[in-house]
This record gives structure tokens, sequence and C-alpha cells, in this order.
């Protein structure tokens, strides 16, 4: 019996493109940013900006002395944020519904330049906290100083919360992310597209009737 739930954000709630940020790089100079930052794998400076470990003015040098490129902060602020897109009305009912039922948690790998960008948009838009009317608890890697998929970030949430893993279900965009979690016993469900998240759910959760 599921009983909890915990999503990621960035690919399974918020919609991503990362070819606009990608694109928005190569218009700065920086053909290659692809090879270093891609959803399947990242070099260490951005692990270290996920997890809080480096403040995004280090962040930010750091990548005009890998490039060779002179940027403005802001300029790298704009190409970072661009693969931000929306958070579709009907993903935001859908966890309104499953909340009446089930226990909601939020668990993305982020960093605070795309935090407080997405988290201004979702204020304006909402006039409140979302997340905090969505989950019940949310964790965020860059406040955590852990990442997915390091299976200490899976038992915080477990511990925290006192969950069961065999009770939890954890949805994630991301193959390498659903692994460690269901080494621990968690039910996973590997989400290929946006779309699939409704119609997957359905089969997997106690009450579909939700849905």
């Amino acid at each position: 019996m599921i009983k909890n739930i915990i999503f990621d954000f960035g690919g399974v709630l918020i919609n991503l493109d990362y070819q606009r940020t990608y694109n928005a790089f190569k218009k700065l100079g920086i053909e290659d940013i692809k090879a270093a930052f891609s959803p399947l794998s990242q070099q260490a400076l951005f692990d270290k900006l996920e997890k809080g470990q480096i403040e995004p003015e280090h962040f930010f040098e750091e990548l005009r002395k890998i490039s060779s490129i002179s940027m403005e902060d802001q300029q790298i602020i704009n190409a970072w944020n661009a693969m931000l897109l929306d958070f579709p009305i009907e993903r935001i009912e859908l966890l309104r519904k499953l909340k009446k039922d089930y226990r909601l948690f939020l668990l993305s790998n982020t960093n605070i330049v795309h935090y407080d960008e997405y988290f201004s948009n979702l204020q304006k838009e909402h006039q409140s906290n979302i997340f905090e009317d969505l989950f019940e608890k949310i964790y965020f890697s860059h406040q955590l100083g852990l990442r997915k998929p390091e299976p200490a970030i899976f038992k915080l949430v477990l511990e925290e919360n006192g969950l069961l893993a065999e009770e939890t279900l954890f949805i994630d965009d991301v193959k390498s992310n659903i692994e460690p979690a269901s080494a621990l016993g968690i039910k996973t469900l590997h989400l290929t597209s946006e779309k699939d998240l409704f119609s997957k759910l359905k089969g997997i959760i106690n009450n579909s009737s939700v849905l």
C-alpha cells in the first residue's frame, strides 16, 4: 500500500528545456556547455553548486575561467535559467488531489540560482508559497549539502518523516536517481515523459479515483 509519494521537481512537475540553456550559452560563446552539464551527468563545479558548497559568484567566476569568455553575472544567470519553463496547472491540481490521501514530499537536485528564479515566479503567479501548499516537506539539494543519487538523501527523507520504504513511491525522470531509492526498498517510477505522469501514477497508487 502506497502511503507516501516523493516527487522530483524538474522534468516531473516543472517543465524543463535544457536545449534553451545550451543555446543561450552558445550565444555567449560557450560552445560545449552540454559536455559539462546535462540531465545525465555534470562536472564537479555543477555538483558543488547543487550541494550549496559554492556561492553563485564563485560559480560564475569559474565558468568565466573555464570558458575564457568575459560574461556579466546577469548574462550567466539568464542563460542558466533559460531551461526553466512552466509548472502546469493540471499538475498542481493533481498534487492537491493526491494530498487528500497521501503524504507528499518534494526532493529536488537544484541550486540557488534556479531556486531564486522559480520560487519568485511561482510566488508572483500564485500569491503564496506553492511548495508549502502542496507538500508536507521540501528537500532541495543546495540546502542539504546532499544530492541524488546519493543514498543518504533518500535515507534522510525516510528517517526524518518516519516513512517506511515499502509504503513510499519515488518519482524521478533520471534513471540513475531511481536506482539507489529502489535499492533502499522504495517503490519507484522512472518518468520518461512529463505527459506520462497521470497514466503511470494511475497504475501504481491505491486510490486511482483521485486521477
